[in-house]
């Protein structure tokens, strides 16, 4: 039978076995992650903390984090947030998720601290052991008074495992639940998808606080019996020393990240020999054919690109393994959950159409936490709405055109700002590029793009814009084109296309 929790994931694997790795530290096995979970378990019951309640994770990246989440996850919903936010962030955050206490590394400044104190909630205070292997630690209670759980013990299929809530860059940030089996199905898609096995080794460089790290990264490796080197977050500086320490076969990432890592490749081509990849993974945003090549042409091994996103615990759809065809350019064949094209009215669209990009299946929310609205628009007979704009060919590859929203409108002509990064990336001078909406007093909206030139390499606005037109409609081509040093990233690094405009300060 399929794993259909976290338990369940970690239950099978050889106590010995290695599960979770961090630089200069000895590996955790799946026997001391096993024993570390069931005590986190039985320390949250004491406190009166069980399965279907909420317990907030402020942590910084690393085996810790990783721990904590699958250590706290076996017996109630978690829910990571994002070191970095401000105090009037976790205001938001922690008043919106209402958690029965917050977990905060003992001795850490986090402004979460203040806010959960005014807040009225809890902290219990984790205890890194740094002297044992990597993810070790302890749950101090603090003041909180013990306490009976309403529902004690390790987690079901059907009990809430983690809480996160989607970006929010068009409205207030929507809360996702997802189950126990919704992570399981999802770390078991990925583990079919890639090929994983106990012999395999993840470097992970993700944030520990998004959908991607979590389930792309640490949970698919450690349901597929193999482990997780987790890093302190993402250091194009340190990547290739970690590349070298952990010798793993794979790693995952957004596009920003690779092309960061491409920069310094050349530099390092004698750690890449030596530590063969099997394969690279790229994720949560376009990676841009220009880069899937020279990743490949680097590393000497396939990429292959996926889609996720946070409402179906991380992977949709993904480009398979050799020997069959990863067509850059598209996020590949459905990789799990069921996937159409639907048109505005709900209905399936023939190949080759263009619509709303619509998933089902068992790693899929069954819904946004009191949201009724929400829900209402996202869900159709039974198919989750994802945003995206795309078409599906004739062997069943699917190439995203554009999120919905982020379709720039010019005087009712409906530009995708996918297609002009695309054309603007293939450029031999540009290293990074996003176009984005400029708003215009007479069209409602203009196209405008941000550029990040390669190193060592000249091109003007001119020159940029007379590359476009010569390959699009006079509409698409960009009236505005910006050079930056860099381009604005979201938290998991992803670069920031809706409201570009208003953060330059930019006008028509």
């Amino acid at each position: 039978m399929p794993a259909d929790s976290l338990w369940a994931a970690l239950a099978p694997h050889p106590d010995s076995a290695p599960a979770l790795g961090a630089p200069g530290r000895a590996p955790l096995s799946f026997g001391a992650l096993r024993g570390l979970a069931k005590a986190t378990v039985a320390t949250l019951n004491g406190l009166g903390i069980g399965r279907g309640d909420r317990v907030a994770i402020v942590l910084p990246n690393g085996p810790e984090m990783a721990a904590a989440f699958l250590a706290v996850g076996a017996g109630a919903g978690t829910a990571p947030l994002n070191p970095a936010y401000r105090a009037e962030e976790f205001e938001f955050y922690l008043g919106d998720l209402q958690p029965r206490a917050l977990v905060l590394e003992e001795g850490g400044d986090s402004p979460a601290r203040a806010v959960a104190q005014r807040l009225g909630i809890p902290v219990i205070e984790m205890r890194p052991l740094p002297d044992q292997p990597a993810g070790s630690f302890e749950l101090r209670p603090g003041g909180m008074s013990p306490g009976t759980a309403g529902q004690s013990g390790m987690a079901g299929p059907d009990d809430v495992a983690l809480l996160l809530h989607t970006s929010g860059t068009t409205s207030r940030p929507k809360l996702v639940p997802l189950t126990h089996c919704n992570l399981a199905a999802s770390a078991r898609h990925i583990g079919h998808t890639l090929g994983l096995a106990a012999g395999d080794r993840c470097l992970n460089i993700m944030p520990l606080f998004h959908i991607h790290g979590l389930i792309g990264a640490v949970l698919s490796s450690l349901a597929a019996g193999g482990s997780a080197f987790c890093t302190p977050g993402f250091n194009a500086l340190k990547f290739f020393g970690w590349l070298d320490e952990a010798a793993p076969s794979w790693y995952t990432a957004v596009p920003t990240m690779h092309q960061a890592i491409l920069a310094r490749g050349e530099r390092n081509r004698e750690i890449v020999a030596r530590r063969r990849l099997r394969l690279i993974r790229s994720s949560s945003a376009s990676l841009p054919p220009p880069v899937m090549a020279e990743l490949e042409g680097l590393f000497g091994c396939p990429v292959i690109e996926s889609y996720g996103m946070t409402e179906a615990a991380h992977q949709m759809t993904s480009n398979p393994l050799p020997p069959r065809a990863r067509k850059p350019g598209s996020v590949g064949v459905a990789a799990g959950p069921e996937v159409a094209v639907l048109d505005e009215g709900g209905h399936a669209l023939p190949t080759g159409a263009k619509g709303e990009v619509a998933i089902r299946g068992p790693n899929v929310t069954a819904g946004y936490v009191n949201n009724p609205a929400a829900n209402a628009t996202a869900f159709t007979d039974g198919w989750f709405r994802t945003g995206d704009q795309g078409v599906l060919d004739s062997e069943g590859y699917l190439t995203i055109t554009g999120r919905l929203k982020e379709l720039i409108n010019r005087g009712g002509e409906k530009i995708s700002p996918r297609e002009i990064d695309d054309l603007l990336s293939s450029h031999p001078a540009v290293a990074q590029v996003v176009t984005f909406a400029l708003p215009h007093e007479k069209l409602g909206e203009e196209v405008a793009a941000a550029i990040v030139l390669r190193e060592g390499q000249t091109a003007g606005e001119r020159e940029l814009r007379d590359f476009v037109a010569a390959r699009v409609a006079d509409f698409k081509v960009p009236r505005r084109i910006v050079f930056l040093a860099e381009i604005p990233k979201g938290a998991t690094g992803k670069l920031q296309r809706i409201g570009l405009a208003a953060k330059l300060g930019l006008t028509a």
